[in-house]
């Protein structure tokens, strides 16, 4: 999981059941994966088959909204850019049923990232044929600020590879 706002050079937490200092629903947290986690970078994930993405409401269409920063769509396109996230690799969500709203009222912006499934108490919905086939998710610089890009180090190192 990732370290909040990707602020630090290594911007992922590793969580390994076997060495918890909690129980796993308190490693699951932030504070909770901070004492039990060891922090890694990009580099030291292995590819993943599943994605969770944290949401305030999501859409039967897939799109969801997250708290507004985009993190959650940043970490998508670096680990997708990173081979770590492929075509197959499914997306999900977890709601409560009030936090689900009809299809098309949550709009999205080329670089938000829908789920496949949404799932709540209550149900799962399979939001796939509504967005059709994923496109491949890369980082799209012109979408983020100056400041964002320096408050993240690894893109300041990715934008310094591309020079």
């Amino acid at each position: 999981m990732a370290v909040p706002r990707l602020a630090d050079e290594q911007p992922f937490f590793a969580l390994d059941p076997d060495h918890l200092a909690g129980t796993p629903r308190t490693a699951a947290s932030i504070s909770g994966a901070a004492r039990s986690a060891r922090r890694v970078a990009l580099t030291d994930l292995a590819p993943v088959d599943l994605v969770v993405m944290g949401s305030v409401a999501a859409g039967a269409d897939g799109a969801r909204l997250g708290k507004g920063g985009g993190f959650a769509d940043l970490e998508y396109a670096l680990a997708t850019t990173a081979g770590l996230i492929g075509p197959h690799t499914v997306c999900v969500t977890t709601v409560h049923e009030l936090q689900v709203r009809p299809a098309g009222t949550i709009p999205r912006t080329g670089h938000d990232v829908p789920v496949d499934f949404i799932v709540t108490p209550d149900r799962i919905i399979d939001c796939r044929a509504a967005h059709g086939p994923r496109a491949p998710a890369g980082i799209r610089w012109d979408d983020l600020t100056e400041e964002k890009i320096e408050s993240i180090p690894l893109l300041v190192t990715r934008r310094a590879g591309m020079a």
